[in-house]
């Protein structure tokens, strides 16, 4: 089960309190949204919004206790006005952001997003089904990214969103291999990533292919711009003195949240709460490695 991040600090900083309604625009495995639904009784609602339909299965199941309670929808949170608008939700005390990936999609959706798995490279948050009610989803995979796209371009994203050192040197080991066979599966990809480091760099506290792997997560789900589109429908939509409280988990999604804080705040429209970003304590990172990159950052709408 996918283990909610800084769920402390959330509450800290949301403050939920009872009858209000908030939004968690990143459900995941709804571990936030448990917490929050235990706050806001008797009649706080709750939206939760994922792109995964899966997800939302299993929210269905973690939140049944609270079903009277909870609102769900399988969509994209760059539709989060009409979404609140269709769902009539309304008013909004609070909304969260929870940025990182969950456990789920890691060691269960079989999309390749782990490179210490062998599947099929697709890293898509969202898989179309006959249900699906998003209409305009794209289908880019991974897998057309390093097969299809110039090595040029491969370079830039491994460079400008994994921010990795030897994006030019993975990027032509890529076009070396996809002209003898396809690049299908993730340890195929890791296989090019060790060729393509010096050897020193290949046993490091970090996994060579994490920046490797994350780039093209972030170039398939348009993760950057997704955010960028996303949050000024959240300061929107949120009722005055309601909270914004985001989690992100690289430097890249983070400087989008500075920086929209910051430009909010100088036009008086918001008030940022967290002079610096809140971090895992020690005891949580030990308990849950996966959170040491987190960083949450939180503001009031005036």
């Amino acid at each position: 089960m996918h283990v909610a991040v800084l769920k402390k600090e959330v509450l800290k900083y949301l403050k939920p309190g009872s009858n209000e309604n908030f939004i968690d625009c990143t459900i995941n495995g709804g571990g936030h949204a448990l917490s929050i639904l235990e706050k806001t009784g008797p009649k706080g609602k709750l939206l939760g919004i994922d792109w995964d339909p899966e997800q939302i299965e299993i929210c269905n199941l973690r939140l049944k206790d609270f079903k009277e309670r909870v609102v769900l929808v399988c969509d994209s949170f760059t539709n989060l006005k009409k979404i609140v608008e269709s769902e009539n939700f309304k008013p909004i005390s609070g909304i969260l952001f929870d940025l990182g990936l969950s456990s789920w999609h890691l060691e269960e959706s079989k999309r390749g997003f782990s490179f210490s798995r062998d599947e099929p490279l697709d890293m898509r948050y969202h898989i179309k089904t006959q249900n699906s009610k998003i209409k305009s989803q794209s289908c880019l995979t991974a897998e057309e990214i390093v097969n299809k796209y110039p090595r040029e371009e491969i370079e830039k994203i491994l460079r400008e969103y994994g921010q990795e050192r030897f994006a030019k040197r993975i990027s032509k080991e890529i076009v070396k291999e996809r002209k003898q066979k396809p690049i299908k599966s993730t340890f195929q990809l890791v296989e090019i990533v060790r060729r393509a480091i010096p050897k020193k760099y290949r046993y490091q506290k970090i996994h060579f292919a994490t920046k490797s792997f994350l780039a093209l997560r972030i170039a398939v789900n348009k993760e950057l711009d997704n955010l960028r589109e996303a949050l000024p429908q959240a300061l929107e939509v949120l009722k005055p003195k309601g909270r914004l409280v985001i989690i992100s988990f690289h430097s890249l999604e983070d400087r989008i949240v500075k920086n929209f804080f910051r430009e909010e705040q100088r036009k008086e429209t918001f008030k940022i709460i967290t002079k610096k970003p809140i971090r895992p304590s020690e005891k949580e990172i030990r308990s849950n490695p996966r959170s040491r990159s987190a960083k949450l950052r939180a503001g009031i709408k005036k």
